[in-house]
């Protein structure tokens, strides 16, 4: 591994000192992409991710392919390929649309945690690693993120379908332009 990926990996810069101005998400302000900028994006990927598995790794694809983040000094820089992009919509969009048959398995079971996990774990990684920041504490970060996206995802569509009194199709159907605003949103802080 060459030196400079290695800085990726365990890096940590000082924050700056930042002005809160029209960046100011969830008391966090983005516009100066500071150090606790770049970790609250991290885990909020990773919410993404517990909501929509692949739709955290669909919209990095996509930023990195666009250019909206900077991976090319990374281990991740395959993340930005035209091949990483196609597979990653094409499998975000089969999960979209799994996500709505009856016989699902519930995202808080073993595979879906896992899958939430490791998506988050990697979108973390890759939104440390385009602002120079370690990229194992964004892993960390994304995959906490995906877990309790996962849990709170699930009572939250739940509690919705019963409360509004709507089939669980129209609340999903929230979820979905959720993740997938939510992701873009979180990519386009860069």
């Amino acid at each position: 591994m060459s030196a400079s990926h290695q800085h990726h990996l365990f890096a940590v810069s000082v924050p700056k000192t930042s002005v809160l101005v029209n960046g100011l998400i969830l008391g966090v302000d983005f516009t100066a992409m500071n150090t606790t900028s770049v970790l609250a994006l991290a885990f909020a990927i990773g919410l993404i991710c517990g909501l929509r598995s692949l739709t955290g790794p669909a919209v990095i694809t996509l930023a990195a392919h666009w250019k909206w983040i900077d991976l090319h000094n990374s281990a991740l820089s395959f993340l930005g390929s035209t091949a990483a992009v196609i597979v990653a919509i094409v499998a975000a969009l089969i999960e979209i649309i799994v996500d709505k048959l009856p016989n699902t398995p519930k995202r808080t079971e073993a595979l879906g945690l896992i899958a939430r996990l490791l998506f988050g774990g990697l979108c973390g990684a890759a939104i440390c690693a385009a602002r120079d920041q370690s990229m194992v504490i964004g892993a960390v970060l994304g995959g906490a993120g995906g877990l309790i996206g996962a849990f709170a995802g699930y009572q939250a569509r739940t509690r919705l379908v019963r409360a509004l009194g709507v089939p669980d199709v129209v609340v999903a159907l929230i979820e979905d332009a959720v993740a997938i605003g939510g992701g873009f949103l979180i990519v386009s802080r860069f």
